[in-house]
């Protein structure tokens, strides 16, 4: 019979919700946290609630920032769009130091089967973007997989007849993985051979 202390149980439930943490884990975690002194327990939660009340969405690109434009969307050429799924995709990318154009974080992508259309993603703030700015490309570097690969094509075919060039990564990604776990070597040069759509 397991025996768990009631704060114990409650902490590694906590840890328990992150992804990819199983109960195993969550109890090292939580072990861990009992084992800091409290000074760096109460600099972990400080970091956790300083993440929760700074960090929101750039009103330009959709990726994380503090303030309300993000530093890539105020100092980078406008005129090349990596479009992506999610905020952690830009860090993959970013982590390359290759790519000097700005991003757009669709936060997430068109999944029919899971009840996603193309208006429940920023599609309609991309399209804008478009308009303001003279975009010469725009890359898609969604997900190799099914909804990735059905929102690159929807794209394209909204923007290609804007006289704007589409491309998407070249598929060095392997299929079915996500693009913020593919290995470095592999990322560049999927950005370095993409292909237009």
């Amino acid at each position: 019979m397991e025996i768990m202390i009631e704060s114990i149980g409650k902490l590694v439930n906590e840890f328990s919700k992150l992804p990819g943490v199983g109960k195993k884990t969550a109890q090292r975690y939580a072990y861990k946290v009992i084992d800091m002194t409290e000074s760096e327990a109460k600099e972990f939660a400080d970091a956790i609630l300083g993440v929760k009340r700074k960090v929101r969405y750039c009103s330009v690109c959709g990726n994380f920032t503090e303030q309300d434009v993000c530093g890539v969307c105020k100092t980078r050429d406008h005129g090349v769009i990596c479009v992506v799924k999610e905020p952690r995709d830009v860090a993959a990318i970013e982590k390359l130091h290759e790519f000097k154009g700005v991003y757009h974080v669709l936060h997430g992508t068109i999944d029919p089967m899971a009840g996603v259309g193309p208006n429940d993603i920023r599609i309609r703030e991309l399209l804008a973007r478009l308009n303001e700015h003279e975009v010469k490309e725009v890359i898609v570097a969604t997900n190799p997989d099914v909804s990735g690969d059905a929102t690159a094509m929807y794209l394209a075919r909204l923007i290609k007849p804007l006289g704007i060039t589409v491309s998407r990564l070249a598929h060095g990604i392997p299929v079915g993985s996500e693009i913020e776990y593919t290995d470095d070597i592999t990322l560049t040069r999927a950005f370095v051979e993409r292909n237009q759509l």
